[in-house]
């Protein structure tokens, strides 16, 4: 089992930044999830309709896409993910930015970034 991982920050309540994540779930600002989501600074997406990291289709990755973001990242478990070439190969052509990582870590990599008001968007897995 996954201990709960808090993150401290002081910032503008303005941006969506996650605050804990862990035990299935990430809170970002005040709400509770435990299903896949997207969030950006200033847009949160809960009705991503998704289901496992590994099984994601392109279809699947538009509404991540559709943000505009130069920054994407995807996090999901605790170790770093390694999609499958299909999926590799379209995120190369459609992203700028893209990283794969640990929950954890696109967690915290995300919340230094918009904190530095980049343009970033994370597709996140608890």
């Amino acid at each position: 089992m996954v201990a709960s991982m808090r993150l401290a920050l002081d910032s503008d309540a303005r941006i969506n930044l996650v605050r804990r994540y862990g035990g299935g779930q990430i809170l970002i600002g005040a709400q509770v999830i435990t299903r896949p989501c997207i969030v950006a600074p200033d847009r949160l997406l809960l009705d991503w309709d998704v289901g496992l990291f590994d099984e994601l289709s392109a279809a699947q990755l538009e509404p991540l896409l559709a943000f505009g973001a130069e920054i994407v990242l995807l996090g999901t478990g605790e170790t770093q993910p390694y999609p499958s070439a299909p999926l590799r190969q379209l995120l190369r052509t459609r992203a700028g930015a893209l990283e794969y990582m640990s929950l954890g870590a696109a967690c915290r990599t995300y919340n230094i970034l918009a904190s530095e008001q980049r343009v970033v968007v994370a597709g996140l897995f608890p």
